[in-house]
């Protein structure tokens, strides 16, 4: 700023038309100005009032080294996944941005994303309540060089897993008893049924269960399985976080398997369409409950960190 001054008065070229032939933008001249009178910092970052407090980086680095998932203990868990975990267990209140800005300067993010991207269709109307609609579908089991075959119901609006039967047949009689021993677990529900169309869900003795049960039956478009796709997504769940992870001794050591992952399926593991809240939280219409504590913690931690910076200055 001495500078400019000097050579304006020998030259008799006003400040601003100097700076402007040096290429200086003239609103430097006026942050020049003041900061005239004050401690030079050295162009020093001065601490924002939303800076993550140094217990709180350390914190997301230590539960991303030491948290592995009974059935993700080959990878790590998704950052936006984590995110929440950390503030359901209390451990820290961020956002998922933070979360894998953090990760990636720690190097701990997953180097390779193996999901696969699926064009979702737009005509499907997503169910209002639980037990409006519950999916069902068969998935093949490896198992000594032979299958078994998982048939499972989900329900579409919490994609909570109803039922399901780990069988040596898949019969329509093996889906009846699946469909069966779901709707004892709820009794008085009617949900709608939606399947693909396989030679189990199409043959005469099935339509004839699901009408002496009252149910209606609704079967996805040939080539077009988009509506059945909530089962599908967990087919794809259960064999990348359990089916490729455990070796299955019988059918006995392959149910009690299964029972387990089911269980930290609908209990334990947040889901991402659901605003990453368990199923069985979302079953049981504690959604609302649940980010309402998220965004107290997250005001709570936003506040504790002005505190801290405010006493820095």
């Amino acid at each position: 700023m001495f500078y400019v001054e000097d050579k304006s008065a020998r030259s008799t070229i006003s400040i601003y038309r100097l700076v402007k032939w040096i290429g200086i933008n003239r609103g430097k001249i006026y942050e020049w100005k003041r900061r005239l009178t004050t401690q030079n910092k050295h162009n020093g970052k001065i601490p924002k009032s939303t800076w993550l407090l140094d217990w709180e980086r350390e914190a997301i680095i230590n539960y991303a080294r030491n948290h592995r998932s009974d059935y993700l203990y080959y990878k790590q868990e998704g950052y936006r996944r984590m995110t929440y975990m950390m503030m359901d267990e209390n451990i820290v209140a961020v956002s998922p941005s933070t979360t894998y800005r953090i990760l990636k300067s720690a190097g701990l993010l997953n180097k390779w994303n193996t999901k696969k991207s699926v064009s979702k269709g737009t005509g499907y109307k997503q169910p209002l309540k639980p037990h409006e609609e519950w999916h069902t579908d068969i998935k093949y089991v490896n198992f000594h060089g032979t299958f078994l075959f998982f048939i499972g119901v989900l329900d579409g609006f919490s994609r909570y897993v109803v039922h399901y039967e780990l069988r040596t047949h898949m019969t329509e009689y093996d889906v009846e008893i699946t469909i069966q021993r779901a709707l004892e677990k709820f009794p008085g529900e009617s949900p709608r049924i939606i399947t693909d169309n396989g030679s189990q869900y199409v043959s005469k003795d099935f339509e004839n269960f699901l009408k002496e049960a009252g149910l209606q039956h609704i079967k996805t478009s040939i080539a077009y399985p988009q509506s059945n796709g909530k089962i599908e997504r967990f087919h794809w769940s259960i064999e990348s976080e359990c089916i490729n992870n455990h070796s299955l001794i019988d059918l006995e050591d392959g149910r009690k398997q299964f029972d387990l992952y089911i269980n930290y399926y609908n209990t334990k593991r947040l889901h991402s369409s659901l605003f990453y809240i368990t199923p069985e939280d979302f079953l049981n219409d504690k959604a609302e409950q649940i980010l309402k504590s998220r965004q107290r913690k997250l005001n709570a931690a936003v506040e504790n960190r002005k505190n801290f910076w405010r006493k820095q200055k």
